[in-house]
């Protein structure tokens, strides 16, 4: 029996249940779980919602009683739904504390997922980068951040070959984060605000990451990164710079791109535009592609420097990822079979 549990119910947490719930006959799928930690009247719709569609709720055992008093029937306690599950997700900012305390000893499940943030909770994956380098042998997987997603597809992309030659001496990323998620009441801030390189080398955690991506194919990719956050709710942009060892054209930066299945491309130069066609097109208002590239500002700077724009498909690269990850664990020979159910969410155009 494959069970999959999800910990966490916030902007990966809650549209990855849905899509495990909604899909789960098409990805092999016995029973999806999740945790919430906090009984939240205000939560009770989303709850309900997500239970509606197949998903079975757990939660810590002291609180059950607050969760029944608001409505929920809660099946499994918190400690219960790990060790019976095949694949654990964890979608919360504390996946690091977890492992030590919990997923280290837990013998149940095949394998444990963590997301963005949580920086050495296993070897780095993102779908379409270093599928190559992931085995189901790979207990503990990071799933990067969804800007580490973007410019890791930027980079196989626009500066390496099909035959996995690197053709980049220099990788320069300026991420533009938005403020918050539009389901998020916190965290807005009123002005541009500049983040500190607090990686001498990498400057960001961003790049941090995909160098850390890469390296799990034996790559040393020079590349830093610089972010920012903006005064939007809409969706992360990127600037991004590639100085590589030959020249490029944009027709040839073109081509590279429209024959890719990473990256959508579009003519569009507003984030509001590409945020507006996921929310109308997308699954949870997610595109799933790694990156939207904006053909118009694309430039070749001295013959061999790619300059130009991309969004990032908010949090809808890191679902992918997981997803895919989650099917190797339960059956690796049908993984790519049963993923075909997503492909209405990947576009060639934006």
């Amino acid at each position: 029996m494959s069970i999959v549990h999800v910990i966490g119910t916030g902007t990966i947490g809650e549209p990855l249940i849905g899509m495990l719930a909604d899909h789960r006959d098409d990805f092999g799928i016995d029973e999806v779980t999740f945790h919430k930690r906090t009984p939240l009247p205000i939560e009770r719709a989303k709850v309900n919602d997500l239970v509606r569609r197949g998903a079975v709720l757990a939660v810590d055992d002291d609180r059950r009683t607050a969760f029944e008093e608001i409505g929920h029937a809660p099946k499994y306690g918190a400690i219960e739904a790990i060790e019976r599950a095949t694949v654990v997700i964890d979608c919360t900012p504390v996946g690091n504390q977890m492992k030590a305390d919990f997923y280290d000893h837990a013998d149940g499940p095949l394998g444990f997922m963590a997301q963005g943030s949580e920086f050495g909770f296993g070897k780095m994956y993102a779908r379409g980068i270093n599928d190559s380098a992931v085995s189901v042998d790979d207990r503990f997987l990071h799933i990067v951040s969804c800007n580490t997603h973007n410019i890791a597809a930027l980079i196989k992309t626009l500066a390496m070959d099909l035959d996995g030659s690197s053709h980049l001496e220099d990788g320069r990323f300026l991420c533009m984060r938005r403020s918050n998620d539009i389901s998020q009441s916190s965290g807005f801030v009123p002005s541009p605000t500049v983040e500190t390189h607090k990686d001498q080398r990498f400057g960001t955690h961003h790049a941090r990451d995909a160098h850390g991506l890469f390296e799990t194919m034996g790559y040393d990719l020079n590349v830093f990164s610089s972010a920012l956050k903006l005064n939007t709710q809409y969706m992360h942009s990127i600037h991004f710079s590639l100085t590589l060892d030959r020249e490029i054209t944009v027709d040839e930066a073109i081509d590279r791109l429209n024959a890719n299945t990473r990256i959508a491309v579009t003519l569009k130069r507003s984030a509001n535009e590409v945020f507006s066609f996921g929310r109308d097109h997308g699954y949870y208002g997610r595109i799933l592609d790694q990156a939207v590239v904006s053909l118009e500002t694309l430039a070749v700077r001295g013959g061999n420097e790619l300059v130009g724009f991309c969004f990032t498909p908010q949090d809808g690269n890191p679902l992918l990822s997981t997803v895919a990850a989650t099917l190797r664990l339960i059956d690796e020979d049908s993984m790519e079979e049963r993923l075909d159910v997503l492909r209405p969410y990947l576009y060639n155009e934006v």
